[in-house]
């Protein structure tokens, strides 16, 4: 039983883990903020190695806890100078892909006492312009040209808050003076740290309940607590770890990861920028903690099961089984016979030395989170929550591999099932809509009391959407969503009504009804799209393509698809997919 029922409590569960009645609230004396967990980083590594990145084909180059801390002091007294206070104009913007300067920037932050308020450019400039405007954001800080351009065009003929935008690179006079022509001072990176040389500000960390962070006002480091809490069974953390950041730090899973490892004094080495490049900062980083996402997974059960000859398909389903039975069993690892004949190469992929993985931010089929947890050989654990609860509130529990749940409460939260009477699910039955709370729960949506009613009740509990049921064991599985929105495998949000009433408006359509699968990929539906497109592109009918296969896989440079430039080998791509191809001719001749 991975949960239990709080006495009163409507139905509500917690983890056996919680001690007492109350939530965890912090596991580290001395790691009750952010702040204060890079402190501890420090202290623990005996400054050791912190954030890594890397050029093309060179190794990682590191900078120490000692060198991050002064960076961010740096730039933290460079905000203070330019007006920035807790009190006063907290906001910092944050427009980048991920690098070491990203987190110096949030460390800045924190430091003292700012709001780091990410962005990324798939919001498009109406979003950002909005966010800008919403948080009344002052200073900038982008990784790019085109970035600072695209900032420029958001606040280009309007009133905006936007007075400084620091580029991590130096900007050139054009763009200095494009952006005095909007009253937008320019500096790079290095002149604003180079600054506190004229200045120095003395830190003012955060009280644990002022931390907030962007979109929602949030309770963050408790997520990170559970974490500690949750993994000791197997996977303690230490200086010795190495987290590779690739996922997008806009977004509250990767922020979590790397609180865990800065509070151990563990290393971050980040990707190139490039997905595509992904495998090969993976084997020079080596990491040990690798977290995921179900598009990412989808692509890896792909590739390793796509076995050409019907001996290699059975010998893989044959180790397959032989692993997945001893996983059942409790026994992980990598150092079997089927490891060495079979699996040795998907391990060897991720470095080699990948011990802890953690998937999250959609849904993931039970079929290849346990595929790929027998084939990694790893402690691999399923996450499930919003950036309302700092990412998660509930994950899996060492030694149950079993797949299709999101494991049990965390010990920072509680869960309860409450009636959702129209779509049939009553909490009596152990279904309804998930609702969360505890210490990891949101305050509230940033200048928007009506929003925050709407989410979180009276009792504090956060209504999520989700529809959930209970299952024997006190696990959790989510079995369907109350809002009209659902996720896709990528982890983006559809809303099929929106989309509804654009189709609607065809005067061949009297009524629509959008549907969509999280672990489905509807291949009439893409080719539907296609010839739309196609059509309102000016191609002829026998222009249009007659039938499409799915490809989880992109072309590359690596897998021999691509040329150097990008381009596509096409003699190369026919012969590849060659089996596909007559499959679809075929289709088309029935």
């Amino acid at each position: 039983m991975q949960s239990v029922e709080v006495p009163g409590g409507d139905l509500a569960r917690r983890s056996p883990l919680q001690s007492g009645d109350g939530h965890l609230a912090h596991l580290y004396d001395d790691g009750r903020t952010l702040y204060e967990f890079f402190l501890r980083g420090a202290r623990v590594s005996n400054n050791g190695p912190c954030l890594g990145s890397r050029k093309p084909k060179q190794p990682y180059e590191w900078m120490s806890y000692r060198e991050v801390m002064e960076r961010t002091e740096n730039l933290g007294s460079a905000f203070l100078h330019k007006g920035h206070s807790k009190t006063t104009d907290p906001h910092i913007g944050i427009f980048s892909q991920n690098r070491p300067e990203w987190t110096i920037s949030e460390l800045a932050c924190y430091t003292y006492s700012l709001v780091s308020v990410p962005l990324y450019d798939t919001l498009g400039t109406e979003a950002i312009a909005y966010i800008i405007d919403k948080a009344s954001i002052s200073t900038i800080i982008c990784d790019v040209v085109d970035k600072v351009n695209l900032v420029l065009d958001c606040v280009k003929d309007k009133t905006h808050s936007v007075k400084t935008i620091v580029l991590m690179e130096t900007p050139s006079a054009e763009l200095v003076s494009r952006g005095q022509q909007a009253g937008i001072h320019i500096f790079s990176l290095q002149e604003m740290e180079v600054s506190r040389r004229l200045f120095l500000s003395f830190v003012i960390p955060s009280f644990f309940h002022q931390f907030f962070a962007f979109y929602y006002v949030q309770l963050f480091c408790v997520i990170l607590q559970f974490l500690i809490r949750k993994l000791p069974f197997s996977c303690t953390f230490s200086p010795s770890d190495v987290h590779i950041s690739y996922l997008p730090l806009a977004h509250m899973f990767e922020r979590v990861v790397q609180g865990v490892m800065l509070v151990h004094g563990a290393r971050i080495g980040f990707f190139q920028g490039d997905i595509r490049r992904l495998p090969d900062d993976l084997n020079t980083l080596k990491p040990t903690v690798f977290p995921v996402v179900p598009r990412l997974l989808n692509r890896m059960y792909d590739k390793v099961g796509a076995a050409n000859t019907s001996l290699k398909r059975w010998l893989l389903g044959f180790a397959y089984r032989r692993k997945e039975a001893e996983m059942m069993k409790g026994i992980v690892r990598r150092d079997s016979i089927w490891d060495r004949l079979i699996f040795r190469k998907v391990q060897a992929s991720l470095g080699g030395c990948v011990r802890l993985m953690v998937t999250g931010a959609a849904p993931i089929s039970p079929t290849v989170l346990t595929f790929l947890r027998a084939a990694i050989g790893c402690q691999f654990y399923e996450g499930y929550g919003q950036t309302e609860c700092t990412a998660g509130c509930t994950m899996t529990m060492p030694g149950d591999w079993s797949a299709g749940h999101v494991g049990a409460p965390l010990p920072c939260n509680s869960v309860k099932l409450v009636d959702v009477p129209e779509m049939n699910y009553l909490a009596v039955n152990g279904e309804g809509e998930v609702c969360v709370k505890g210490t990891n729960v949101f305050l509230g949506y940033l200048k928007d009391p009506e929003k925050t009613a709407e989410t979180i009740d009276e009792d504090g509990w956060v209504h999520t959407g989700d529809i959930g049921k209970w299952l024997p064991n006190g696990t959790l599985k989510i079995v369907d969503r109350k809002k009209h929105i659902f996720k896709l495998a990528q982890g983006e949000y559809i809303a099929p009504e929106k989309i509804e009433n654009v189709y609607i408006r065809s005067d061949a359509v009297a009524q629509v009804f959008v549907h969509g699968d999280s672990l489905q990929v509807v291949k009439a539906a893409i080719l539907e799209d296609m010839l739309r497109l196609g059509k309102d592109g000016g191609l002829k009918s026998f222009e249009q393509v007659k039938a499409i296969y799915i490809h989880t896989e992109l072309f590359s440079i690596e897998n021999g698809l691509l040329t150097p430039t990008m381009k596509a080998k096409r003699n190369e791509l026919r012969q590849h997919f060659k089996p596909q191809i007559e499959e679809l001719y075929a289709e088309i001749k029935m």
